[in-house]
């Protein structure tokens, strides 16, 4: 496996919390503590535009598979949603007043899933908008949401260091994982549905067996919070990344590290927090942002 920087965009003026990979390819969005939500071209490796402006900071971004929209996540918790064919917001979902963390699609059911620091989790009808329940979650913060490759079970990883596994078919509570010490900030569904990844603030990824529940394995994976993990769309590999500055490359079929990006490996690696990772759609780059304002490319080669 060979890794080289492939680019390094700036232009943002403040942390970078959010990112989302275009249906179109080679295109991103990112936002965070700016006024704005970004499109960049990694074709070009260039700033497009800002989107549309924002009140407030921006913790999540999402484009729904099979949807021309691009929902935005606010700390006030407004969601913006912005209509590519229209080019502009169309609607703004109003159903939370704490910070939106993480928001995802469910392709088969048309359903969007939002989770806040209310410790709810609000189910939007993807073609009306509309709000078709809401979901306690916990009693505290619901931080980030994996949803299985066979649409069949949802995890929510929580602030009380928990994750919370529900059916997808009509969002009953199924399990309760318990391991992690400290909030849980990532989380990670296998592409076949075999496992769950879940990532904390304890520094730890703990592998979960999806149908009996059984902790597979405990990885020691980095020295602060891990913020964020990413599966490689068709290679046996997934990537995580860390409060401690670094990106790291595991193997999906046997748990062992592959690649280190860090500036202790001599790598021109993000200098704060990397706080989110995605893989392009064709797999050749991954791409992270970070807490020193920098969107970085990274292209691999298996």
């Amino acid at each position: 496996m060979q890794v080289e920087k492939s680019a390094e965009l700036s232009g943002h003026q403040n942390p970078i919390y959010a990112l989302a990979v275009s249906q179109k390819p080679g295109i991103i969005f990112t936002g965070g503590n700016d006024k704005g939500v970004v499109e960049w071209s990694l074709q070009n490796n260039a700033f497009i535009k800002v989107m549309f402006p924002v009140p407030t900071s921006v913790y999540s971004i999402h484009c729904p598979e099979g949807f021309p929209l691009l929902f935005a996540g606010l700390r006030n918790g407004d969601i913006f949603v912005f209509d590519f064919i229209q080019q502009k917001i169309i609607s703004t979902l109003k159903n939370h007043q704490k910070p939106i963390f993480d928001i995802k699609s469910v392709p088969g059911k048309n359903e969007l899933l939002v989770a806040c620091e209310d410790g709810s989790v609000s189910v939007w009808n993807l073609e009306d908008l509309n709000l078709v329940h809401s979901i306690q979650v916990s009693a505290d913060t619901v931080r980030c949401i994996g949803i299985s490759p066979q649409n069949k079970q949802v995890a929510f990883g929580c602030r009380d260091n928990t994750v919370r596994v529900y059916d997808l078919e009509d969002y009953t509570p199924v399990k309760t994982l318990n391991g992690h010490t400290l909030p849980v900030f990532s989380l990670a569904y296998e592409p076949s549905g075999k496992y769950l990844v879940s990532g904390s603030r304890d520094a730890q990824l703990k592998i979960w067996d999806c149908k009996s529940f059984d902790l597979i394995q405990n990885i020691s994976a980095h020295l602060f919070a891990v913020n964020s993990i990413a599966f490689h769309p068709t290679q046996p590999y997934f990537a995580t990344a860390s409060m401690d500055k670094s990106i790291k490359i595991w193997g999906s079929d046997d748990f062992k590290l592959y690649k280190i990006i860090s500036r202790e490996k001599g790598m021109p690696v993000h200098r704060l927090s990397v706080n989110k990772i995605a893989w392009s759609l064709d797999g050749n780059k991954l791409i992270s942002v970070s807490d020193d304002k920098m969107v970085m490319s990274w292209a691999f080669r298996f």
